[in-house]
């Protein structure tokens, strides 16, 4: 009998552990995954600096240029950016992919915003409505402040994955339900888009062919519902999982960030363009 027992649990152990069948998805990348961007060549200078160093200063950077509105000023931040952008080697592509929703919003400004202000002198006029330089020089404002602010925190982040920066920020004493929400969405993200692509991979293999029709529109609906349905059902899965391993609401950090020389001088020398900022925009 013990032995029958024991083969018969060997077989059902063995046809357990058995993988299940799965369905091919899509291997589109993912928009959602947690990357950083990455130098054309080996390691930058700004890969080296403190992270946390790095956030204060994109932080305060940001500050600085949206409180700005001198457009000498903008200009020498935009121009900051630039070198910066440079001296980190970033991919001239990632910088402009970056970039491109920015300033398609930035070219609506300059078509809109002219028209919206009364005072004058104008470009043109067309009926009642005047293309004033004021608009046009508040919509230039605008642009390089966009501009400099994203290039900055770009350079300043963007080669950052998010496992650093939430540590960087765990550090800087954020509080810890903030950095899981960032940790968790960032991570999550990834896995949803994944779930999505299982669907629709599942509607293509169903025949569906989406139409100007009643009938994808409730296809769709039934595609967010489920996609909503299993993502609930996950999270309770994840929830669970995460308490077996004896989490309490907190992640413990094992290893820590050490302050040298070269971080020191990285602060001295963006205090020292925050100030030039300050200086030209107010003297």
């Amino acid at each position: 009998a013990g032995e029958g027992w024991g083969e018969g649990a060997s077989k059902s152990k063995t046809s357990f552990c058995q993988p299940f069948p799965t369905m091919s998805v899509p291997t589109n990348p993912s928009p959602f995954r947690a990357g950083a961007l990455s130098p054309v060549e080996g390691r930058s200078f700004i890969d080296l600096v403190d992270p946390r160093a790095r956030v204060v200063m994109a932080v305060a950077v940001s500050g600085a240029v949206a409180v700005v509105n001198g457009l000498p000023a903008l200009g020498i931040a935009l121009a900051a950016a630039l070198v910066g952008a440079v001296l980190s080697r970033l991919r001239p592509s990632d910088v402009a992919k970056r970039h491109l929703p920015v300033n398609l919003l930035v070219v609506f400004v300059f078509a809109l915003l002219p028209w919206s202000t009364d005072d004058l002198p104008s470009f043109f006029a067309v009926g009642p409505l005047h293309y004033t330089h004021a608009g046009l020089l508040l919509a230039a404002t605008i642009a390089l402040k966009a501009n400099a602010v994203v290039l900055s925190l770009i350079v300043l982040l963007g080669t950052l994955d998010f496992v650093t920066l939430g540590h960087a920020l765990n550090h800087l004493h954020v509080p810890d339900k903030l950095t899981h929400i960032l940790l968790f969405t960032v991570r999550y993200l990834d896995v949803l888009h994944r779930e999505y692509l299982r669907l629709r991979a599942a509607m293509k293999m169903r025949a569906f062919r989406p139409r100007m029709s009643l009938h994808t529109c409730r296809a769709y609906g039934y595609l967010v519902g489920m996609l909503l349905d299993r993502s609930l059902d996950r999270s309770e899965r994840i929830v669970a999982a995460m308490k077996c391993r004896g989490f309490r609401g907190r992640f413990f950090l094992l290893d820590h960030f050490a302050f040298s020389h070269r971080d020191a001088w990285f602060v001295a020398a963006s205090l020292a363009f925050l100030v030039t900022l300050v200086l030209v925009e107010w003297l």
